[in-house]
């Protein structure tokens, strides 16, 4: 049995992957290369991918392949139709990063709604030594006790932020994208009602049609001037351009994004024109990925690996 990574680096060179060697012949490539990606696997029996697509090109060469494991939930880079018509499987890992991300997104939340950068570089300038008060508060935060948070994608993630932020005295409401999730315990309101009311808005769905520039600039026209959006769920969700344009006018409180449109960023994005770190902070699509979650996530491509072995399905995905 010979198992290909074909891009481990995606999990870090930090995560253990010695119990694979018990599976069989394991091969391990730390990045794609296009060029190379087909040969590497000719002889594989299952390979191991996060962002590489998964179609008749890359596959044609594949006599032996019978699964292909995902180090992602997303499987919008397999074409199902090849794998499916070829009898091969695929295996995608889940839940690996709920703590992860829900943690994040008060990572992001907290550096913007408190104006942590403001205060940090007041202290780190010499400022506060001159001071003839022991407090500051020339930049004005609130408390969250008695916010109103709105969630767009109520799903594991967003349930997980949603206790969070109940556990900080806010309201939650959520908007149900599909117009069919009903979550008992929090309040479900329309996307209008949910982006002109609430104090802070996170984004934790999945990209798809029903999502895709969700938020553009119609509905960051609704938020409250003060109001926060924090996007963890997908960069083409929310319209960058029309983000940009907010937050130059104002007409936001601030943004905190782990996701973008193209990811690495793309040299002419209209948000790397904003340098005001009490208003925006953008991580690298980091949100997932504590040491902790990475590590979960390749424990959790063995297991898929081992049932697959033994004959039982775990986490199976159907086109």
């Amino acid at each position: 049995m010979k198992i290909v990574f074909m891009e481990a680096d995606t999990l870090g060179t930090d995560v253990d992957l010695s119990r694979f060697h018990e599976l069989g012949e394991v091969a391990v490539y730390g990045k794609s290369d296009p060029e190379n990606n087909a040969a590497r696997i000719q002889e594989a029996d299952i390979i191991v991918a996060n962002k590489i697509a998964i179609n008749g090109e890359l596959l044609k060469d594949c006599g032996r392949l019978k699964l292909v494991c995902l180090t992602a939930t997303g499987t919008n880079n397999v074409d199902f139709s090849c794998t499916e018509r070829r009898g091969i499987r695929v295996a995608n890992v889940r839940s690996y990063s709920t703590a992860s991300v829900a943690q994040h997104t008060f990572a992001l939340l907290f550096y913007i709604y408190e104006k942590l950068h403001f205060y940090d570089e007041y202290v780190k300038s010499g400022e506060y030594v001159k001071c003839d008060i022991f407090s500051k508060f020339d930049v004005r935060f609130h408390e969250l006790a008695g916010k109103r948070w709105g969630i767009v994608g109520l799903g594991e993630i967003g349930r997980k932020v949603a206790e969070l932020a109940g556990l900080f005295g806010c309201e939650v409401v959520y908007y149900s994208t599909t117009g069919r999730h009903d979550e008992p315990g929090y309040c479900r309101v329309d996307k209008e009602t949910l982006f002109r009311e609430s104090d802070i808005i996170s984004i934790h769905a999945p990209l798809t049609e029903a999502t895709r520039e969700l938020v553009g600039e119609r509905e960051l026209a609704w938020m409250k001037e003060d109001a926060v959006l924090l996007n963890l769920g997908r960069g083409p969700i929310v319209d960058e351009k029309a983000l940009a344009s907010a937050l130059k006018n104002g007409r936001i409180g601030g943004a905190g994004l782990d996701v973008l449109t193209q990811e690495p960023m793309a040299a002419d994005n209209p948000l790397l024109e904003i340098q005001d770190s009490t208003r925006l902070i953008i991580t690298p699509h980091i949100a997932w990925a504590t040491v902790e979650a990475r590590q979960r996530c390749a424990d959790e491509v063995y297991e898929n690996i081992r049932a697959f072995l033994a004959g039982r399905e775990r986490n199976i995905c159907r086109g």
